[in-house]
């Protein structure tokens, strides 16, 4: 079994290629720095031993995006998960004409990555007529947290057109929509780490999803911390 993560080296996204690497899979992960792809490869394979397709990739270059998944189509025949986690936060307001590059980067990253990576999984799951494609929104996809939010909405309401179109093609789609989560994005708060939700429940309510038969799909599930958005 083979499951992509992009944005794999921190975070949630660290922690899904973990439990799916703990569980059999061999996992294709990406990230920005060579040094953390390369910790990352060393590490799943050694502990868990499977085979990791690991590369560097912009996931905001869309030929970038597109080479990482002809690399991954050249040694798998069949990708059976697909989690689009890559992502960023950009503070920025709309009404500011000089975020215009954040606003193009978040939608790259965020919205654009998500598109050609799910087209280059598409034809071999429409093959197989199974496979599960996992969008990691946000809790912005439901709320106006800026600019970032744009890009968040966008990608849930990809997903819910994606699920419609190829929900009759043995194909489901899940939307997540994660509240505040401890990674690396919130280093140096004040806050206490107990205030967030951690990365691995993100990434076991991911698993428990795809673990469900056949005849059932989480179309969107939103998780918060308990006490509240931060």
């Amino acid at each position: 079994m083979n499951a992509i993560i992009t944005g794999a080296t921190k975070g949630i996204g660290r922690a899904v290629a973990e439990l799916f690497a703990k569980n059999g899979f061999n996992v294709a992960v990406c990230a920005r720095t060579q040094a953390d792809v390369a910790a990352l490869k060393a590490s799943l394979e050694e502990t868990y031993q499977i085979k990791v397709i690991a590369q560097v990739v912009d996931m905001s270059d869309k030929k970038a995006v597109k080479a990482f998944m002809a690399s991954i189509l050249e040694q798998w025949k069949t990708v059976e998960v697909l989690v689009n986690n890559a992502g960023a936060f950009i503070p920025c307001e709309l009404a500011n004409s000089d975020n215009e590059a954040a606003f193009e980067m978040m939608m790259d990253l965020n919205l654009y990555s998500t598109y050609y990576m799910t087209q280059g999984v598409l034809p071999s799951m429409i093959a197989e007529k199974k496979g599960h494609i996992f969008n990691m929104c946000s809790i912005a996809s439901i709320m106006p947290y800026g600019a970032y939010a744009v890009s968040k909405h966008a990608m849930l309401g990809f997903s819910k057109v994606l699920r419609e179109e190829v929900k009759d093609k043995g194909i489901r789609v899940t939307a997540i929509l994660p509240g505040a989560t401890y990674t690396a994005s919130w280093a140096g708060t004040d806050l206490p780490q107990e205030r967030f939700m951690k990365a691995e429940d993100i990434a076991q309510s991911l698993f428990d999803i795809y673990n469900l038969s056949d005849r059932t799909v989480v179309e969107e599930i939103i998780l918060r911390p308990q006490l509240g958005d931060i």
